[in-house]
């Protein structure tokens, strides 16, 4: 093992997720300096959010453990600013492994990708990974830890390899929802997008009357474009999709400064 590299491990399914179990063994595959900070409960969907109107509450669950009240960016920043601070920052970040997918806009909503996205801000190299497991069958079968933890390592070992990795780039990886020994390869893939007949406002009332809503998302059963993290998974390959933090869109740009002039 590398003994000079050191990994923070993040999530957003919080500090008691198998998956983030399943993380930190592969962690410590490549270093005994793993690092852990990650939410108290459960953050799906909070994004790259802060919490501001309220104090952030740190909880040492173990040696180079911590369980944070607050969202995965709240995380890495506390990780990095302040338990680390004074001290040799961490050499990759580690995000997941997400219960369910993140891929097309996902990656817009995910805390998992957030805590990446924190990572590479503070110009650590930053992989989140999330093991497909459609939400309908969680309670039906068990998820994939398996397949995500086998391959774990040589995408890992893959990634690090690059000698290439720009600056504000992180890597969002998804495991398919098949067997270890089904996995069909790695696949470099581009950010597709769902169907948006696939949300789904759920109505419904509580006990006084008062309605109440949930927001859930119905199985995609159309055939996705070519290349795409969902095409990937689809075939039962590992989707690896390169993420850049800039949003801005160099041709529109060129059109809108001549708009301007």
């Amino acid at each position: 093992m590398a003994e000079s590299l050191r990994i923070l491990v993040s999530n957003d399914d919080g500090i008691a997720s198998p998956g983030l179990a399943a993380m930190e063994r592969i962690a410590h595959g490549l270093t005994d300096d793993v690092w852990v900070v990650a939410p108290e409960t459960e953050q799906s969907g909070a994004a790259h959010s802060l919490t501001l109107s309220e104090p952030l509450r740190l909880r040492e669950a173990g040696e180079r453990r911590y369980g944070v009240r607050g969202t995965p960016t709240d995380c890495v920043m506390l990780a990095v600013h302040h338990l680390m601070a004074g001290q040799k920052q961490p050499d990759l970040l580690l995000s997941g492994i997400n219960i369910g997918a993140n891929l097309g806009e996902d990656v817009t909503y995910s805390g998992t990708v957030a805590a990446a996205i924190e990572g590479t801000l503070l110009g650590i190299p930053s992989i989140a990974m999330s093991q497909v497991a459609p939400f309908a069958k969680v309670r039906e079968n068990p998820v994939r830890w398996a397949t995500a933890e086998r391959h774990g390592p040589f995408v890992l070992e893959k990634l690090l390899a690059m000698r290439d990795w720009p600056a504000g780039v992180l890597m969002n990886v998804n495991f398919p929802d098949v067997a270890p020994g089904d996995v069909a390869g790695m696949v470099a893939t581009t950010q597709g997008q769902r169907d948006t007949g696939t949300l789904v406002i759920d109505e419904r009332t509580d006990t006084r009357g008062v309605p109440y809503y949930w927001i859930g998302f119905r199985l995609n059963p159309g055939a996705p474009e070519t290349d795409t993290d969902f095409d990937a998974v689809a075939r039962g390959g590992i989707s690896i999709t390169p993420l850049r933090i800039n949003m801005s869109d160099s041709a529109v740009r060129e059109q809108l400064h001549a708009a301007l002039r």
